[in-house]
């Protein structure tokens, strides 16, 4: 039985690695969406997951079970896109690994073993959706969130959230730092690093919050500066894109993907939460600040950019998409690895033009009903000369 059922496993899985993805026939002039997730527990190696002495696992079980394969940070090095990717165990504790494709959209296999971070915080429970950054001191830092108990006796989901931060050259060897301090925010999460200094210092997007889960008091997506990374404080934050009543922010926003300088502005690919009576809702949505002032939004066009569709709303969380990671080539194409509903990691690709594009010449939100029919309107009354050229 061993023998036979694990050259099944292998079998299945070695096709699933090979497989060619495709794009999928979903549009909008503004990026491809692809017919296959790039990375699912089904790709975890087979020795991450399963004993394979069969003295000990006569019957093949899976010891080490991964339930989820998702929430990805991103680099380009060596040739490779790179993902540090979130997968959380069976147990609910969520850990990191190193998968990479030669082309970015399929093929992504996992390096030889997990990510093993340097334990230097005993209460730390829990660490996940790290953002990867190249930045121009030369080191790549990942910024994540570090979770810890809070220890209410009678609340055992009592948790704090603290932005952790390490920094590698080679996404194998990795220094541990001091967590990020912000003065007057209690909890943090959904902090990234921009990769060019900013009056000479490190540049900081973060999410300040009162809670582990509500934003409390937080208005949206701040900005701050550290002197020394290597003991990062905040001891200012300047609100940037901010939570709006009745929109896709109204429960809480933060970073996605690390922002993309272009000649423009910085590209942020952030995610937007509102409630619903099913849960919370996430989706993605674009704002472009200012180069040189980086916390000045510029430009935010109305609506999401992206949101769950089809299969992709279904899942441990299901109606989520979230993103923590994207790469940009030297072409301008752009990679977004977005993940669905806490299950699985997907791939959409488009260009700088194509972004600025829609950052810029996409109408925002009026906020009202009244005014979001009369924009519509206009729309429509401007087309009325085209449509039949169109369609000629």
């Amino acid at each position: 039985m061993y023998h036979k059922e694990y050259l099944r496993q292998k079998a299945l899985q070695d096709a699933l690695l090979v497989r060619r993805n495709e794009a999928s026939s979903f549009y909008n002039g503004i990026y491809t969406r692809w017919k296959y997730p790039v990375l699912t527990r089904e790709h975890v190696p087979l020795h991450w997951r399963y004993d394979l002495n069969p003295r000990t696992n006569p019957y093949f079980m899976e010891r080490l079970g991964v339930n989820a394969v998702f929430n990805a940070g991103a680099v380009w090095q060596n040739g490779k896109y790179c993902l540090v990717v979130r997968m959380e165990g069976q147990d609910r504790k969520s850990f990191f690994a190193v998968a990479e494709s030669e082309n970015g959209v399929d093929q992504f296999h996992f390096r030889e073993k997990p990510i093993l971070l340097p334990d230097v915080y005993p209460d730390e429970t829990n660490v996940y959706d790290m953002r990867l950054t190249q930045h121009e001191d030369g080191w790549i830092y990942g910024v994540f969130c570090s979770e810890s108990s809070a220890h209410e006796a009678s609340d055992l989901s009592a948790a704090t959230a603290a932005a952790g931060i390490v920094r590698t050259k080679d996404l194998e060897s990795w220094e541990r730092l001091p967590n990020l301090i912000t003065l007057n925010s209690p909890q943090q999460r959904n902090v990234c690093l921009l990769p060019k200094f900013v009056d000479g210092k490190y540049a900081f997007y973060t999410r300040p919050m009162d809670g582990f889960i509500e934003t409390g008091s937080g208005g949206g997506i701040g900005f701050g500066l550290v002197s020394d990374i290597t003991h990062a404080v905040i001891d200012k934050e300047i609100m940037t894109s901010l939570r709006k009543y009745h929109t896709i922010t109204e429960a809480k926003n933060g970073c996605g993907a690390v922002p993309i300088e272009t000649e423009r502005g910085w590209l942020h690919l952030a995610h937007g939460v509102r409630n619903t009576a099913a849960g919370l809702r996430y989706v993605l949505y674009v704002f472009v600040t200012d180069r040189k002032e980086p916390w000045r939004v510029i430009a935010e066009p109305s609506g999401y950019f992206l949101a769950p569709l089809g299969e992709e709303r279904i899942g441990d969380v299901s109606n989520v998409v979230f993103t923590n990671g994207a790469i940009v080539r030297e072409d301008g194409s752009v990679y977004i690895y977005y993940a669905s509903s806490d299950t699985r990691l997907h791939v959409a690709t488009t260009d700088l033009s194509r972004l600025l594009d829609y950052a810029f010449h996409t109408p925002p939100d009026p906020l009202r009903s009244a005014d979001c029919v009369k924009q519509r309107w206009d729309l429509i009354e401007q087309n009325m000369a085209y449509r039949s050229e169109a369609e000629s």
